[in-house]
C-alpha cells in the first residue's frame, strides 16, 4: 500500500504542476482559457493576475507533495524523514482532494474537472492512511 500511495501522490503533484503551467504560465492561451470555460481572450487578460497567483498554490503543493514522496521512500520506516514525508503527503495530498471538493461544489459544470484533480490525492490519502495505520 506504500508504494501505491507514493504512487500516487506522485501522479497528483505532477498533475498540480501541470495546472501551474496552465494558470501561471499559458492562461492567455486560446486552448487554455477555453479549457477554463472563459468566453474571450479579454476575459483571460482580466483574470490572469487570478489565475497566475492560484497556480502558484498548485505548484507549491505539488513541491510539498514531490519531497513527501521522496522523504518516505528514501527514509528508514520509523525516521525523522519518514514521518514527516507522510505528513506532507497527508496535507499536500489532502489540501488538493479538499480544493477538488471545493470545486464540485462551485457547480454541475465543474464537475468533471473535479474528479480528475480530486482522484488522484484521495487515493494517495486513503492508502496513505491505512499504510501509516498498519
Amino acid at each position: 500500500m506504500i508504494l501505491a500511495s507514493l504512487l500516487f501522490a506522485f501522479l497528483a503533484a505532477a498533475l498540480h504542476v501541470y495546472i501551474f503551467t496552465m494558470e501561471s504560465l499559458t492562461w492567455t492561451t486560446p486552448a487554455t482559457w477555453k479549457r477554463f470555460g472563459l468566453a474571450s481572450q479579454a476575459d483571460a487578460e482580466t483574470t490572469k493576475p487570478l489565475a497566475y497567483n492560484q497556480g502558484f498554490y498548485n505548484l507549491f503543493l505539488a513541491i510539498g507533495g514531490f519531497i513527501g514522496v521522496g522523504c518516505v521512500a528514501l527514509g528508514p520506516d520509523g525516521s525523522a524523514q519518514h514521518v514527516v514525508g507522510w505528513t506532507l503527503i497527508l496535507s499536500c495530498c489532502g489540501s488538493m482532494l479538499l480544493a477538488a471538493a471545493v470545486l464540485a461544489l462551485s457547480g454541475k459544470k465543474y464537475l468533471r474537472a473535479a474528479v480528475l484533480q480530486g482522484t488522484t490525492p484521495l487515493l494517495a490519502v486513503v492508502l496513505g492512511l491505512l499504510a501509516v495505520a498498519g
